[in-house]
């Protein structure tokens, strides 16, 4: 298919008394290319559940929910009106609580709980941005892009601009982005196939691909806004994946790390390399949870990497896999991740940014290859930290090294072939020659930092006690999910209670409804007392008068 070639189809739901609802969808070669992928990898990932969640009581109710979760990004890909598109998004941040809380404990719940509130705050955004955009007659944005800076200078600029600072929160929530990074993480507590659709081709990336969309329209002040989240965020993450434990933990935090980069090129509006990156992360990142789904369910559901070690004697497929992918992800030549990433790193040097981007990105680009070797020397490397007659073996696991196999192929080759397809003009990329090596120079740095984090936990244990604190930090990724559960709870709910005290039960309670009740209380038991107290000549007067006035009105009105 030709990039030129689209389809845009049109059809009438419902024509009643006035009202027509149509649906929209549009085909061009980025929706097919990622719808391609993303059913491909589900196909994968349902096969591999098969096995994974063999013993589960209610498998076809967690087939059913994975199924539901497609579709709901199906839905997203393919729409252009922003009501369809809130839907999908809907139909994800449901499904996705269903399945982070399927295993009923109190963790899961509060984990299912924080990704769902997390993601209402970009649900509320669209809705918004879908309020805003009832002012031009349409809600296809695609018809905005082309009339976008005519829409700027002229009245209704500042309401075109609020639309697409909305789409960028959707997006940032959806992607995970600084402030709303905490969820990520907290989705862990779903099953293991859940986390590799998830990660991979679905949630997450549904923000990139929502910007992608709408990348012409946004302005330069977004765009540095952009670049400076996704930076941060990459930083964040990658700081936060040396120091943590947890395998599906450390998997989770690069696949925030490589968001950040995704969006970071986007910001610079490199928007090919951005999808093209999108897609080839979306494959290395589901093998990457496959294969730590086989680790964890061979461990018996344990996830701690400083639990498990030798592995490559024991699941050799396994370990080969983990290791691609791994490579992949740090960009190691000629893997798939070099195709996309070392691209992405010189475009990025191209352009004309300070200091401190360069500085923050290519250290970001070390902690990543840092993290990564510290995972595969706790998890295979190291000496083996369980028991010798454990009966590990890739023959176990028939049905989920066959799913395994059908994306590792596509992980080695696929860059390649994808640098081919996307860039129909080759990037011819000048620089010089420190900066042609800059991305080689980090990816040893960051080797080495990782070789050094591992001496420093397995033989200065003092020393990196004393740094505990520090630790402990980077792994909370700066407090965020503090902040984000008791930090906004907590003052949410001292203000409530100020209100409740002060005036609901204070001052409008005495002034109010409260007040008023007291005085008529006040007065009925005076006129009670009044009348009661044998005051009989006073309710004669009182009658006499008010007969006496009825019977004057009745004779003028007779006269």
């Amino acid at each position: 298919m030709s990039k030129d070639f689209s389809i845009f189809l049109e059809y009438g739901l419902l024509d009643m008394n006035g009202i027509m609802i149509e649906g929209v969808f549009y085909f061009d070669w980025k929706t097919f290319l990622f719808m391609s992928f993303v059913l491909f990898i589900s196909s994968m990932i349902l096969n591999y559940s098969m096995e994974y969640m063999l013993g589960d009581k209610f498998l076809k109710r967690f087939i059913f929910l994975m199924v539901m979760f497609v579709c709901s990004m199906m839905m997203l890909i393919l729409n252009l009106n922003l009501v369809s598109i809130l839907i999908g998004w809907d139909g994800l941040g449901l499904v996705s609580y269903a399945l982070v809380i399927y295993y009923q404990n109190v963790k899961s719940n509060s984990a299912g709980m924080l990704t769902a509130l997390s993601n209402r705050i970009g649900d509320a955004a669209i809705i918004l941005a879908i309020s805003y955009m009832v002012h031009f007659g349409s809600l296809n944005f695609m018809f905005y892009l082309n009339f976008y800076k005519y829409y700027l200078e002229s009245s209704v600029g500042g309401v075109v601009n609020m639309i697409f600072i909305l789409i960028i929160l959707a997006a940032m929530t959806k992607s995970a982005q600084i402030p709303f990074s905490s969820w990520l993480p907290a989705a862990m507590a779903a099953p293991t196939p859940v986390s590799s659709l998830v990660h991979s081709s679905t949630l997450v990336t549904a923000g990139v691909y929502f910007l992608i969309r709408v990348m012409e329209a946004l302005t330069s002040e977004m765009m540095s806004f952009l670049l400076l989240i996704s930076l941060l965020t990459m930083f964040m993450a990658g700081l936060a994946a040396n120091f943590e434990y947890d395998l599906k933990k450390i998997i989770a935090l690069s696949t925030l790390s490589q968001l950040g980069l995704m969006l970071m090129i986007l910001s610079l509006g490199e928007v090919d390399l951005a999808y093209m990156h999108l897609l080839i992360h979306a494959l290395f990142k589901a093998l990457l949870f496959m294969c730590a789904g086989v680790m964890i369910h061979n461990f018996g559901d344990n996830q701690d990497i400083r639990n498990m070690g030798g592995l490559v004697y024991n699941l050799p497929l396994t370990s080969t896999c983990m290791n691609i992918s791994n490579f992949a992800l740090c960009g190691l030549p000629f893997l798939s991740g070099f195709y996309s990433k070392d691209l992405i790193a010189e475009a990025m040097s191209m352009q004309f940014t300070s200091f401190l981007v360069y500085f923050i990105f290519y250290f970001s680009i070390g902690l990543t290859m840092s993290y990564s070797i510290r995972l595969s020397y706790y998890v295979f490397w190291s000496e083996a930290k369980f028991l010798s007659l454990s009966s590990f073996s890739d023959n176990n696991n028939n049905m989920m090294i066959k799913s395994m196999m059908g994306l590792v192929g596509l992980v080695v080759i696929m860059g390649s072939i994808y640098s081919w397809v996307f860039l129909n003009i080759p990037y011819f990329i000048f620089l010089p020659m420190f900066m042609k090596l800059l991305t080689l120079i980090f990816i040893i740095f960051g080797l080495i930092i990782g070789i050094e984090l591992i001496q420093l936990e397995f033989f200065f244990k003092n020393l990196y006690l004393s740094v505990y604190n520090v630790s402990m930090f980077l792994v909370s990724m700066w407090n965020m999910p503090i902040i984000s559960t008791i930090g906004v709870n907590k003052y949410v709910l001292f203000l409530g209670k100020a209100y409740f005290s002060v005036l609901d039960q204070g001052w409008l309670e005495y002034y109010g409804s409260g007040g008023l009740f007291k005085l008529l209380k006040i007065c009925s038991m005076n006129l009670q007392v009044f009348f009661s107290s044998n005051h009989i000549k006073m309710f004669f007067m009182l009658f006499m008068i008010f007969f006496s006035g009825w019977l004057i009105f009745l004779f003028s009105s007779i006269y």
